[in-house]
């Protein structure tokens, strides 16, 4: 490990078509409080996250995965990080700069090996988390996003290599995990054209990941496939769809593992792998319900923001 590697998961943004409507549906329905609006771009934090933002939602013609963003220790890291990617060979979009979103900070961008827009910053104003209560059923955490790729070894390989991600778990050839703390997985790749798998939020327990699904089912939205238990992590699982179309999940338990210790697993991918209980099929659900993976339209276009 290396002074310039990843903290955390910061916050994931979307470009989506109907820009008021799905800001609506992510602070009302899905329960993330926006702290921020910047005429088409809206910022959503977590409850109990010291992040200034976790989401955000940007109004765009065509739905797309606009950002990921990771943090890093200081601007030294930021400096280093961003030296090491350029001369890789790694296409950088912006040059280490003074960021312009909520709670500022320091930071640059590049093109991940499928094109996507990754930020790395340090140095964003925090905001003071909370401890949710009981029967708070809202996301205390941004937790991971998994994406599609064409090739899960060259993915899995470029984050390794140039943000110092460590493989957590694999389900055969056909899923890998990666983290960038003692949290299970920040990151996650599946098979099929470059695009967003989904993004997950951490509930306080899993009374409350329960709770939230009654909550959104009878808001009408529609449960793709949950609730259950997966292995790899060990985290309960409830998938919706937002507005969008976008797959946003509600997760809990999720494992937190012991670096000086720990052996990624190859799990033989099974439906009891999967999902432990095998509930998640009771109704109908599965990750065919869903939705197919699409090519992303934001691929090698960076964001105006």
């Amino acid at each position: 490990m290396s002074a310039d590697d990843i903290a955390s998961l910061r916050y994931v943004g979307v470009g989506v078509p109907d820009f008021s409507g799905e800001r609506n549906w992510v602070t009302s329905i899905w329960g993330l409080p926006e702290v921020a609006l910047d005429g088409g771009t809206a910022y959503f934090a977590a409850a109990s996250s010291p992040h200034a933002y976790v989401y955000r939602v940007r109004a765009a013609k065509e739905k797309r995965l606009d950002v990921i963003a990771f943090a890093v220790a200081g601007e030294a890291a930021v400096d280093a990080r961003a030296e090491r990617l350029a001369a890789s060979g790694v296409k950088l979009i912006s040059e280490p700069n003074r960021l312009a979103g909520p709670g500022g900070g320091y930071g640059f961008r590049f093109f991940d090996i499928d094109g996507r827009t990754v930020e790395i910053s340090s140095g964003v104003a925090e905001r003071s988390p909370r401890e949710l209560n009981r029967g708070e059923s809202i996301p205390a955490t941004l937790t991971h996003v998994v994406l599609h790729t064409p090739d899960i070894k060259k993915s899995v390989a470029f984050y390794e290599k140039y943000l110092g991600l460590r493989v957590s778990d694999w389900l055969g050839e056909f899923m890998c995990f990666l983290r960038c703390n003692s949290v299970h997985h920040c990151l996650a790749f599946l098979p099929g054209p470059a695009c967003l798998n989904h993004v997950a939020f951490e509930m306080r327990s899993l009374d409350e990941m329960m709770r939230g699904t009654s909550r959104l089912v009878n808001e009408g939205v529609v449960l793709g496939w949950g609730p259950g238990r997966h292995t790899a992590g060990n985290n309960t699982f409830a998938y919706f769809l937002a507005p969008s179309g976008n797959v946003l999940e509600y997760t809990a338990e999720v494992q937190r593992i012991d670096e000086t210790s720990w052996n990624p697993t190859v799990y033989t991918p099974s439906p009891d792998i999967t999902d432990q209980w095998g509930t998640g099929s009771l109704y109908g659900g599965g990750p065919q319900k869903l939705g197919a993976p699409a090519p992303d339209s934001g691929l090698w276009k960076p964001p105006p923001v």
